[in-house]
């Protein structure tokens, strides 16, 4: 395939423009394997890249944390023609040309087998957003968490991190609690096994206060800023909360009274540079016991390509609901 479609986004006159057009490998960033994308996935980082330039190292760019397609060629041992693979996070969509086209090239040492149990089309319904709510779940366990230990708090909950965490925690047995500023999506939410939606006002820290009314026992937090805030003071004695994301900025106040009078634990996620022999594992995850019961409802929708420069505005405007793939 010599010539391809991407989307491909440049900063003209200091104002970012993105645009569908065609493109040829020698506009890809070096890799080893070369891919034929089936499918990729919008996440709240493509919208920063996209729309803003935030953390965009190289322009143009072609954006896309996530793909997931087949090998068309391959010059690592590792991998064949005719495989099918995915590719999250590293540097791709943001330093290395990503998955918003219908060709990519990614490092070998970046790519995952697609496992048994998945399509392509449900790696890409998980995408990071998937990855990254199984990592946040993974860690609130190994640090104690059971159903038996109470509520737990997951805010941005109508996003694509809060919509597939509300659904793998009710699927593994506990009493959820689902924050949102879209109301409206409550019915949704609960579709997906929240026991309970609220406002994400009543999670806000307003008044910076260390410590309040103990309430969750676990928090998965993709929003940071003061809803965290308001998390940490909280959290039941010796819960945790896992923080993936900083929708809600970055600042956080707060004092160490929560840590050492209840013995709280801040847990950072990160699925950019996440070591692959764990990143293997997580996916294999995916594939089985964590595997969400809802993939195959409204948790996602499908758009093309043309959609994607209105949808990468709407993520950044905070209208998406869940996840969103694209198409190849």
């Amino acid at each position: 395939m010599d010539r391809f479609k991407a989307l491909v986004v440049d900063k003209v006159d200091e104002k970012m423009e993105m645009e569908v057009k065609e493109i040829g490998l020698d506009d890809l960033s070096e890799g080893e394997v070369t891919i034929r994308v089936a499918y990729s996935s919008v996440n709240y980082k493509d919208g920063m890249v996209a729309v803003k330039g935030d953390l965009a190292e190289i322009l143009p760019l072609v954006p896309g944390i996530d793909l997931a397609g087949t090998v068309i060629a391959s010059g690592d041992d590792r991998f064949k023609e005719g495989d099918e693979v995915i590719a999250t996070s590293y540097f791709i969509g943001t330093r290395h040309t990503g998955g918003f086209s219908e060709v990519a090239r990614i490092p070998a040492e970046w790519i995952v087998p697609l496992p048994e149990g998945l399509t392509l089309e449900e790696s890409m319904k998980l995408g990071t957003a998937g990855f990254t709510a199984a990592l946040c779940i993974q860690r609130l366990e190994d640090n104690g968490l059971t159903p038996e230990k109470g509520r737990v708090l997951v805010d941005g909950a109508s996003g694509g991190v809060g919509s597939i965490a509300v659904n793998m925690l009710d699927d593994r047995g506990y009493e959820v609690v689902a924050s949102t500023g879209r109301t409206e999506e409550a019915e949704y939410l609960k579709s997906l096994g929240a026991a309970k939606v609220i406002h994400r006002d009543q999670v806000t820290d307003f008044r910076g206060r260390a410590t309040r009314t103990r309430q969750w026992a676990a928090a998965i937090d993709p929003v940071g800023g003061k809803t965290l805030q308001y998390i940490l003071s909280s959290l039941d004695y010796g819960g945790s909360v896992a923080t993936c994301g900083l929708a809600g900025g970055v600042e956080v106040q707060t004092t160490v009274l929560p840590f050492i009078s209840r013995n709280i634990n801040w847990l950072g996620i990160d699925s950019v540079k996440h070591p692959m022999e764990h990143r293997l594992k997580v996916w294999e995850r995916l594939a089985g016991d964590m595997k969400p019961s809802a993939l195959e409802t409204d948790i996602s929708h499908q758009i093309g390509l043309d959609d994607l420069p209105e949808t990468l505005h709407d993520i950044l405007k905070g209208k998406i609901r869940g996840r969103i793939i694209v198409k190849m």
